[in-house]
């Protein structure tokens, strides 16, 4: 499918690793004048030569944590002037006792998950309006939608994204900036990998992978049968990033294997 992107500037904010290095490959297959950013200097360069080197395109990497003002203001002055933009995070450790969970344990999540992601949708948005088309995808996750007790530094900050963006997807959509929320499941990514020693402990588990594993899977029934990669994600992403979205506004969309069991 041809989607029409070819020579559009897109930012990829998360984009060294996971569901976010897929989006960036899937735009980078399109055509795109690539940017991409990441707290990691070194997996963020090697990601844009490796995508660069793959697909014949100009990738710029950006060093930068957009859940600071100082991240985001880099990604302002490297890209400031952006057709699509996609924004993910790392997932955030799992909780164990909610009781636990203190007020800067929040304030971290709300910078990371919700803060960020708003400010540099307020920057990009009036750029976007003024050009008469945009497309911003946010990459968040199914535990907004879907509570549950040991995601509680994930889901609740996504909630009030959503809410967010419900609102605001509405008000931009006849200057032609589309806004829509991919909601991923369970995924098989580089930073799902490196918070299961906190999964272990959030359930009082021996950090063996193959109890972890077992436990996981017992307790997250998934109906397809497996945990997604992301590429699983990667191509509906790229397709709300396109011209072929515009009737699309304002949408949660879940990509999960069928876990959530909800008409809606």
């Amino acid at each position: 499918m041809d989607l029409q992107i070819k020579g559009k500037k897109a930012l990829m904010a998360g984009g060294s690793a996971g569901m976010g290095r897929a989006t960036a490959e899937r735009l980078a297959e399109a055509g795109t004048e690539l940017f991409i950013s990441a707290r990691r200097e070194v997996r963020l360069v090697q990601a844009a030569e490796d995508i660069s080197e793959k697909y014949g395109i100009k990738v710029t990497p950006i060093v930068a944590d957009s859940s600071t003002e100082e991240g985001r203001a880099a990604l302002f002055a490297a890209c400031p002037d952006p057709d699509i933009l996609s924004i993910t995070i790392k997932p955030p450790a799992p909780n164990g006792d909610f009781l636990k969970v203190t007020p800067e344990m929040w304030r971290e999540s709300i910078e990371t998950a919700l803060i960020g992601p708003t400010e540099i949708m307020r920057h990009y948005i009036p750029v976007m309006k003024d050009k008469g088309w945009g497309r911003i995808v946010n990459i968040a996750t199914f535990s907004a939608k879907n509570p549950m007790i040991w995601r509680l530094m994930s889901g609740p900050a996504r909630s009030a994204l959503l809410n967010y963006t419900a609102s605001v997807s509405r008000e931009v959509a006849p200057y032609g900036v589309i806004i829509n929320n991919l909601l991923p499941g369970m995924f098989q990514t580089e930073g799902a990998s490196e918070i299961m020693g906190h999964y272990a402990d959030a359930f009082g588990l021996p950090h063996e992978p193959e109890i972890v594993r077992d436990h996981f899977l017992e307790h997250n029934k998934i109906p397809a049968g497996f945990s997604g990669l992301a590429d699983d994600l990667a191509p509906m992403a790229a397709l709300l990033c396109s011209p072929l979205a515009r009737f699309i506004v304002g949408q949660n969309i879940v990509i999960d294997g069928g876990q959530h069991n909800s008409i809606f």
